[in-house]
């Protein structure tokens, strides 16, 4: 799960993130440390969580929580999802996207500014800007917000 969280960082936000923060030696094992306390601390027992494999190895990896975000009027909130280049145009974004988010259930996430193929993914899964945008603590990456509203509702 490291691997790819860290590969996908590199593939994806070379120019986006600084180069120090994505060629840190240490980054792997942060990405370690990062999912071992996804998986096992209690605090974070209510999040769901999804890997795809392809031959044995994960490609693609999946977790969304309660939301976060203080003003939050959805309930759900996705944190990470990202599957291996090789892989985009499989499926495997959309199949690990329902395994962690309900459809019915209206939902938010971050994701960096200037990527549109990820805007487009997230826009077909019926997210849309609300208009806010942040720097991402520690890694300095520009991100917007995008929300979905659960399926069926009004806008």
């Amino acid at each position: 799960m490291a691997r790819v969280h860290v590969d996908s960082w590199r593939e994806t936000y070379r120019g986006l993130m600084p180069d120090p923060v994505l060629d840190d030696p240490g980054l792997l094992r942060a990405r370690e440390r990062f999912w071992a306390g996804a998986l096992t601390d209690q605090r974070y027992s209510s999040n769901r969580v999804a890997v795809a494999e392809l031959d044995g190895a994960i490609i693609g990896i999946a977790m969304s929580g309660p939301a976060s975000d203080a003003d939050a009027t959805w309930s759900w909130q996705l944190h990470v999802l990202y599957v291996d280049a090789a892989r985009h145009g499989s499926g495997a974004g959309a199949a690990l996207l329902d395994a962690v988010l309900d459809p019915h259930d209206a939902a938010a996430l971050w994701v960096v500014g200037p990527l549109p193929r990820a805007q487009a993914f997230y826009r077909k899964h019926d997210f849309v800007p609300d208009g806010h945008s942040r720097t991402e603590a520690g890694n300095g990456a520009q991100t917007i917000r995008m929300v979905r509203r659960p399926a069926g509702s009004q806008a």
